[in-house]
């Protein structure tokens, strides 16, 4: 074992991985529609030949501590629709918490996060990816707070009533009257901002609206790979006055310009033919297309510059990972499943990244964060005696 794998595994059982973004909820609602005697989690051999890019064994060997699971549903459904399979995705999160609850511990404060730590377990948080799942609602928001949803993504891939995003056409300009309302109930409940997936103008308007930190789930750097789904330079340096956070993702499109180059012929291919979004009718155009055309490959040198630059342009207490795992087909090579964080932490060190800056990126930023925003055990109004 080399001296900067060594460095790297001490480093990660003093400062576990607290990811800021993973899709397996919906990965097993699609595969095996949430039957995990079918995704037994403990069995990697099994996960792999369902396609999973993550289990117990994997997220352990890479270090992962803390995962904010992803409570996703596609804006194409229906408001009703909409709304129950938002609440089978948390049933879904807190059955698999349960069922596993030798190696999960479910949180929501910093401290819940901490008492998993000292337990052994991984805490697992949850995030609620889109504000089509709250359907114009400030009660849907706050049940889905007493539910154990601690982020709300402001949109996802297309536009909502009260807020733009970054992949359709603008109609706002940013966030309307009701989207400020909706950011500051998120703050004084204690439901983190994330501004992935939103436009830069939302992005803007979030910062001006905003009293507590926000975060970005899983996106990266727009001057490094210009995809709208990333964050721009102006945005970032405003995560200083803020506090906030991008938790960097490693999506090649989101990382490498070849990548973005070739999803944007395919993406134009799917709006031509009419497919819809997440089918298997899109599934199947992409395969067909890569069969002919072959997709470039990133690499975590790709996901290295996009950390380097949130580092130069934020800081470095504004850095964190969300890697989207579960959410993608394909990832970097070197980062293919859950288990390739030792090997971004190593080359990380082995330019020049210090072990408290290491450890700021893993989990100390987001912790702080949370603590910030109000996801405390004093912000949710518990004692000792609530949580022992």
């Amino acid at each position: 074992m080399s001296d900067t794998t060594t460095r790297v595994a001490r480093l990660l059982a003093e400062h576990p991985v607290l990811d800021g973004h993973n899709d397996l909820l919906w990965a097993a609602r699609e595969a095996v529609a949430y039957d995990f005697d079918r995704l037994e989690l403990t069995d990697t051999a099994a996960c792999r030949r369902i396609g999973t890019h993550t289990d117990l064994p994997r997220l352990r060997e890479g270090g992962v501590g803390a995962q904010f699971w992803s409570v996703f549903v596609p804006a194409t459904l229906s408001e009703a629709d909409t709304l129950t399979a938002t609440l089978e995705q948390v049933d879904a999160g807190h059955t698999m918490i349960e069922r596993y609850a030798d190696h999960l511990a479910l949180a929501s404060t910093v401290e819940d996060v901490q008492r998993a730590w000292s337990g052994g377990r991984l805490a697992s948080l949850m995030g609620a990816e889109g504000g089509h799942q709250i359907g114009g609602s400030l009660g849907t928001l706050r049940a889905l707070h007493r539910l154990g949803v601690r982020y709300l993504t402001l949109t996802h891939n297309d536009n909502v009533a009260w807020a733009d995003s970054a992949t359709d056409e603008p109609v706002l300009g940013g966030l309307s009257d009701f989207g400020r309302e909706v950011v500051a109930e998120m703050n004084r409940i204690g439901v983190l901002v994330d501004l992935s997936h939103v436009s830069a103008d939302t992005m803007r308007d979030a910062l001006e609206t905003t009293t507590r930190p926000v975060i970005f789930s899983h996106s990266s750097a727009r001057a490094v790979c210009d995809h709208p789904r990333n964050v721009p330079d102006d945005v970032l340096a405003g995560l200083r006055g803020n506090g906030g956070l991008c938790m960097v993702t490693f999506v090649p499109k989101f990382v490498d310009e070849d990548c973005r180059d070739w999803w944007v012929e395919v993406d134009a291919m799917v709006a031509e033919a009419g497919i819809e979004q997440f089918s298997a009718d899109e599934a199947a155009l992409v395969a067909r297309h890569a069969e002919q055309h072959p997709a470039p490959v990133a690499t975590i040198d790709d996901v290295v510059a996009h950390v380097e630059h949130v580092r130069e342009v934020a800081g470095i207490e504004h850095v964190g990972l969300g890697g989207d795992y579960d959410g993608v087909g394909e990832l970097p090579a070197g980062l293919e499943d859950v288990s390739g964080y030792p090997r971004l932490l190593a080359a990380l060190a082995e330019r020049g990244w210090s072990d408290a800056d290491l450890g700021a990126l893993t989990s100390g930023n987001v912790l702080r964060v949370m603590h910030d925003a109000g996801l405390t055990d004093a912000g949710e109004g518990r004692t000792a005696a609530d949580t022992a």
